[in-house]
């Protein structure tokens, strides 16, 4: 989600572009761009850059934090693209195994591995003359990543198990939580594939960035659900000041379902509680290779507890603790990157200054 999880008034595509960048008639002073809503100067720029790549057919690279939204920014890039007739095709690359991303990407022909009971096309092909989305392309292994420079560069490619050199007419757009260049560095991106896919780099921000967008998002996510619910909460004083203050490390993503759980359990006044001061836990108690939490923990923190004591225990080796705690890099990486944040917001309040 980025700049919002909202669906665009039907206008949207198409007009002009003084047209699109407009205020939204639900909430003054929020202004929307195809998919995205937000009125701050990074979203304005950030407005002005899509217009540009998407007048070309330049494979770009979209760079941002878990909740930021960089689907929406590809979605709006295809949608005011000439391609916009055509499909637009989203991959999770995380998602998928990595013996079977290959097969997923370009398809393959009956019997050429396990399970191959037929052929398949696969998404360079069903996304022929549109946009294919790669989400997360730095979870792909870098012997993976060879086949998808190849055919980046030459619009070709075989299917598994074929011998028919197969041409597709595919816009790439790929994304990212992790810094490329550092993502080079430890190996998780080849350096060639980068530079093929950052033709023209793009940054979704932060919501912490993100100025007054916070409350104008915030309110409009509660007048879709009165409009849904058919009612008329309003925000407290007390939650508007939570929507102001907090950096919300989970960005777009948590500030939409903080405000539905907040509906949800609002009668007419809608209220929010920091969540820095929402609870108080008691620090785990450490014992050798053994860490016991205290029962009437939070889920989130005893998470929290665990992941930090295992990546202490594994001396600050985030791939062994990775491995230890049965979860992908990536999902590391992005606990460790929201628990620095929280950190960050906590050592502001401490000391008076802006969270």
């Amino acid at each position: 989600m980025a700049s919002t999880e909202l669906d665009p008034p039907p206008a949207a595509v198409g007009d002009t572009p003084a047209q699109r960048k407009r205020n939204t008639g639900e909430v003054p002073g929020l202004k929307s761009y195809g998919l995205l809503y937000g009125s701050s100067p990074v979203m304005l720029e950030l407005y002005a850059q899509i217009e540009r790549v998407a007048a070309t057919d330049a494979t770009a690279l979209i760079i941002g934090e878990s909740g930021t939204g960089k689907e929406l920014v590809a979605r709006t890039i295809h949608d005011h693209s000439a391609r916009k007739d055509a499909p637009f095709i989203a991959v999770n690359c995380g998602a998928i195994p990595d013996n079977l991303i290959e097969a997923e990407l370009f398809g393959h022909e009956k019997g050429s591995f396990t399970g191959a009971v037929q052929g398949r096309i696969g998404y360079f092909e069903h996304a022929n003359g549109g946009t294919l989305f790669l989400d997360e392309v730095t979870e792909m292994s870098p012997v993976r990543q060879v086949k998808l420079l190849r055919a980046l560069e030459t619009g070709t490619f075989f299917r598994v198990g074929g011998n028919d050199l197969i041409s597709s007419d595919v816009r790439v757009i790929a994304a990212t939580n992790r810094d490329p260049i550092v993502a080079v560095k430890e190996n998780g991106l080849r350096e060639d594939l980068m530079y093929r896919l950052a033709v023209f780099p793009l940054r979704a921000p932060p919501l912490r960035e993100r100025d007054s967008d916070r409350e104008l998002l915030a309110q409009y996510f509660l007048s879709e659900m009165n409009a849904q619910e058919g009612t008329s909460k309003v925000f407290s004083k007390r939650a508007l000041d939570v929507l102001r203050t907090y950096s919300w490390p989970g960005n777009v993503r948590e500030l939409k379902n903080t405000v539905y759980r907040a509906f949800i359990l609002a009668e007419k006044t809608v209220e929010i509680a920091h969540p820095h001061l929402a609870s108080r836990v008691k620090k785990p108690v450490t014992q050798g290779d053994a860490m016991n939490v205290w029962v009437g923990t939070p889920l989130a923190d005893a998470q929290k507890q665990i992941i930090l004591g295992t990546l202490k225990h594994c001396g600050g080796d985030k791939r062994r603790a990775a491995k230890a705690l049965g979860v992908s890099l990536k999902t590391l990486y992005n606990r460790l990157g929201a628990y620095e944040n929280e950190d960050s917001e906590g050592s502001d309040t401490a000391t008076g200054g802006e969270s």
